[in-house]
């Protein structure tokens, strides 16, 4: 095991926005013995901030699904993988053609921008720029995700009607199955691809790549890692994709494994 690869809510950050003492020893205790560990989330680059306060960790992260390289510690994006304006125009299209009533958002670098209906279910995004997407899109921004909400409804059923609808467009996912919605990275990105260039520029085998994750948005990287790990409570989808399975996050899932790989002895 060269580098650890973790999502972080519902696999190592719990409900309650907290991170244990046990996952926190099990991290450095990586970092000590050389080992690479790096978040890869949904979560946009401004929600990071307290994963930094909680873990202390400083290296890289892949925020977005794959959308962006942000360096933690320097608090900058090292680079984006974005849609194009036209493909989100695209995306829209297609999704208001299998979904009535869907409404969507827009995640930028810089900030995050909805349609007048998406109401967002946090506070602080009360404020977001809002506009018809064509007004979102005018000045050319990088967009790292597209948010699509269909209230009334839940996270699988979405997806399922969105992944046909999306095929050679751009790739949907799902964080949250109790959400009402789902969220979009261009062609081809996910938290896989990206973190394929991250490892790859570090000169790491994928069979040395431990990954673990929850949910359908972490299914690509659990099946591209040298050993994947789905948590005990997560998604259908996640277990099934993975090669193992880990304890429930609330038991220090990543922990207990983490302990015991690095338990085993060296090969030699």
């Amino acid at each position: 095991m060269r580098l650890v690869a973790s999502d972080l809510d519902g696999t190592i950050v719990r409900s309650d926005g907290s991170v244990s003492g046990r996952t926190l020893a099990a991290l450095a205790q990586c970092r000590r013995r050389g080992v690479d560990v790096v978040f890869v989330t949904g979560r946009p680059t401004r929600w990071m901030a307290p994963i930094v306060e909680a873990t202390g960790h400083q290296g890289v992260a892949i925020c977005g699904n794959g959308a962006v390289i942000y360096d933690l510690g320097l608090e900058q994006v090292l680079a984006t993988r974005g849609l194009t304006c036209e493909s989100v125009l695209e995306v829209a299209r297609a999704l208001r053609a299998v979904l009535p009533g869907a409404t969507f958002a827009l995640e930028t670098p810089t900030g995050y921008r909805r349609e007048p209906a998406f109401m967002p279910h946090h506070e602080a995004a009360r404020e977001a720029l809002a506009g018809t997407l064509a007004e979102l899109l005018a000045d050319g921004p990088v967009v790292t995700k597209v948010l699509c909400r269909v209230e009334g409804t839940t996270a699988d059923p979405i997806l399922a009607l969105a992944r046909p609808a999306l095929i050679g467009i751009a790739e949907p996912v799902h964080s949250d199955a109790r959400s009402s919605m789902i969220e979009i990275a261009a062609l081809g990105v996910s938290k896989a691809s990206t973190l394929a260039m991250v490892v790859d520029r570090r000169a790491i085998d994928v069979a040395d790549v431990v990954a673990f994750g929850d949910m359908p948005n972490d299914v690509p990287m659990l099946r591209w890692a040298g050993r994947g790990y789905a948590m005990a409570d997560g998604h259908p989808e996640a277990i099934e994709a993975a090669d193992d399975v880990a304890p429930p996050c609330a038991e220090d899932g990543v922990a207990q494994v983490i302990e015991r790989l690095l338990a085993r002895p060296a090969p030699g």
